[in-house]
Parts: C-alpha cells; sequence; structure tokens
C-alpha cells in the first residue's frame, strides 16, 4: 500500500507558534510514513516540510505561479501549477486528509474544498469557533479538532487509512 499522502496547510506569514507546530507535524508526519503535500512556500509549509525532511519523509510543494524557484529549501517535489490560488483544489485533491495549522483565508478555502472533497480536515489551533458541526450537506469529509501535533497526525493518518 502507498504511503499516505497528508496535506499541511496554513498561512505564509505564520506566527511563531503555528510555524512550531508546524515543524512538529511534518516531523510526526514522517515518523508516521506520510508523504506531506502542501503549497511549499513560507511559513507553515515552510516548517512542515522541514520536520518531515528532517524526519526522512518526501514533500510535495504544489505552487500557485509557473516558477519551480518558488520552493522553500525543504521540498523535495516542486510542482509550479501556474493556477494561482485555483491550486489550493490541487494541494485538497492530491491529500488524503489535510492538517489546518492557524491560517488565512487561502487556507479557510481548502478547507471548504476539502469538506467538499469528502477530505476530513484536523484543526490545529485554526477556524474551529467559525465552522459548524455537523459536517455541512453535500460534504462528506469531516472536522476534527486537534490539541497537539501528535494528535492532529493521528487524527489524519486515520483518516486517510
Amino acid at each position: 500500500m502507498p504511503a499516505p499522502q497528508i496535506g499541511v496547510i496554513g498561512a505564509s506569514n505564520a506566527s511563531e507558534r503555528e510555524r512550531e507546530l508546524a515543524h512538529a507535524v511534518g516531523l510526526e508526519l514522517a515518523r508516521a510514513g506520510a508523504i506531506v503535500i502542501c503549497g511549499g512556500r513560507g511559513g507553515v509549509m515552510e516548517e512542515a516540510c522541514r520536520g518531515a525532511q528532517e524526519g526522512g519523509a518526501l514533500t510535495v510543494g504544489i505552487f500557485p505561479g509557473a516558477d519551480r524557484a518558488q520552493a522553500n529549501r525543504w521540498v523535495h517535489v516542486a510542482i509550479p501549477s501556474g493556477m494561482g490560488e485555483l491550486r489550493n483544489g490541487l494541494i485538497v485533491r492530491s491529500s488524503e486528509a489535510l492538517i489546518a495549522i492557524g491560517g488565512s483565508y487561502g487556507t479557510l478555502s481548502e478547507i471548504a474544498l476539502g469538506r467538499r472533497a469528502g477530505r476530513t480536515c484536523v484543526l490545529l489551533e485554526s477556524f474551529g469557533e467559525l465552522l459548524a458541526e455537523p459536517p455541512l450537506e453535500g460534504s462528506a469529509g469531516g472536522l476534527l479538532r486537534a490539541g497537539d501535533a501528535a494528535e492532529a497526525v493521528a487524527l489524519a493518518i486515520a483518516a486517510a487509512g
């Protein structure tokens, strides 16, 4: 069976706390044998890739522009989509589950696309108070809240399984 592909989503202008959480999530995903899918740029994406790479996991970045040079230095596979923010759908569809850390409007759009695509979205200090439960009509995916990186990864791996 192939390795689970877990999307890590969050803002490029992340806080120090969000960056620390993303790094820890990346390490935990590596320990779980997962492939990390993300937007491949800075902030949450960079720290998740750094943690994953330090743990020996493969990292994939799907970029809004057409230039692979947008990749942070921790991305193994750089995919320039040339699609702008529409690339968020590619991140979602390439992932079996998503972990959202903090975030901004782009993250919120990925959560919504994930829900619509039936992906479980694990919220780690991300939009939990704004999003309704149970899942919205027409959305098979669920929203789960996690208290720390290890719990977020365990929930995402279980959902991908």
